[in-house]
């Protein structure tokens, strides 16, 4: 049996400009780069305002799994990069509104800057195809 890859591809890419994918399918599973709060027109938004950022963010994260044929309900594990760990608590809110139990594997970690200094967080996510089988 062959290894399907599929490129994801989303409209609008704001990360063409960066030589980058936004993600992969590979068979029923997808690898999505980290995603930030640009907007529609690829610039940043809520400069300073994390709450923002990170609605933005996860907008954009679920566009991406839309695109390679998935959904936030299919995601198994992520990666948040914070500026700063003092939104911890929020990023335990946000996981309440935007995932549900059992949650995905995760990982948070804080780091002094991302692609944009005006940047607060990035999440980058692996997740499965909605027509994966998944048994909990």
């Amino acid at each position: 049996m062959k290894t399907t890859v599929e490129y994801i591809k989303t409209t609008p890419d704001p990360y063409k400009s960066y030589n980058l994918a936004q993600g992969y399918k590979v068979d029923n599973m997808l690898y999505i780069s980290g995603q930030t709060a640009y907007g529609d027109d690829g610039k940043l938004i809520g400069i300073n305002d994390f709450d923002l950022q990170a609605a933005q963010t996860f907008k954009n994260l679920k566009r991406v799994l839309v695109a390679g044929g998935s959904s936030i309900e299919n995601v198994i594990k992520v990666t948040i990069f914070l500026k700063d760990m003092s939104n911890f608590n929020k990023i335990i809110d946000l996981r309440h509104e935007h995932f549900t139990s059992p949650y995905p594997a995760d990982s948070i970690v804080e780091i002094s800057s991302l692609y944009s200094a005006d940047a607060l967080i990035e999440i980058e996510a692996i997740a499965v195809t909605n027509n994966a089988i998944k048994k909990i």
